[in-house]
């Protein structure tokens, strides 16, 4: 019974399609368009990253806290100079293994100190007036006086956002330290006046350098 409804069924469908011009050619389908590389073949790839630099020192045991230095300026470029942390800021030791995080690193600079130590590989600084107007310009405009401008402040990013310890630089004593809170915030110099939060009231000595 059910073979015989088809017979009949699939004759009158076959009708129907080809009084309504259905075309089983396949001639009135649309394809998809060709897959072009127009464009693609000159596609200038991007830059190699900070990840890409070829470092010549270990500073593994810094960025274990110290993070935020490991695709810094400064960093990579006397890290590709077989120049590391330990080389400017000692060994280290008992400030890497104090996880209380009251213990100084062997050397740091006050601001007075940081010409005087890049002095001491950078012996001529031999670069066009020009360009270090425009460094200044660009980064510390707030600083008018050059004898107070230090190497830091036009070269690299080498300073702490935010701080929740301090160290006297010169003693070594640990001045301030509160867990947890931002205790100083980094002095914008890129403005005409330098910041200076109300919570500031350190010696610049005691200043993230």
């Amino acid at each position: 019974m059910k073979r015989a409804f088809w017979l009949v069924l699939l004759p009158a469908m076959v009708v129907l399609a080809l009084r309504s011009g259905t075309d089983f050619s396949g001639a009135g389908a649309v394809a998809a368009p060709p897959l072009s590389l127009e464009g693609l073949l000159d596609e200038k790839l991007p830059e190699a990253t900070e990840d890409d630099v070829k470092m010549t020192v270990d500073n593994s045991a810094c960025y274990v806290c110290h993070d935020n230095y490991q695709r810094e300026e400064m960093v990579l470029q006397h890290g590709t100079n077989e120049v590391g942390c330990i080389d400017c800021h000692g060994q280290s030791f008992e400030h890497r293994d104090d996880e209380d995080n009251i213990t100084p690193p062997d050397k740091m600079y006050a601001a007075e100190d940081i010409d005087k130590m890049c002095a001491e590989c950078h012996e001529e600084h031999d670069v066009a007036a020009v360009k270090v107007l425009a460094r200044w310009r660009q980064r510390c405009p707030a600083k008018t006086d050059p004898e107070a401008i230090v190497c830091t402040d036009c070269h690299g990013d080498h300073r702490l956002k935010f701080r929740t310890v301090w160290w006297d630089k010169k003693t070594r004593e640990l001045i301030i330290r509160k867990e947890g809170q931002r205790i100083k915030v980094a002095d914008d110099l890129t403005g005409d006046e330098p910041e200076h939060p109300a919570s500031d009231d350190v010696s610049p000595d005691l200043e993230m350098r």
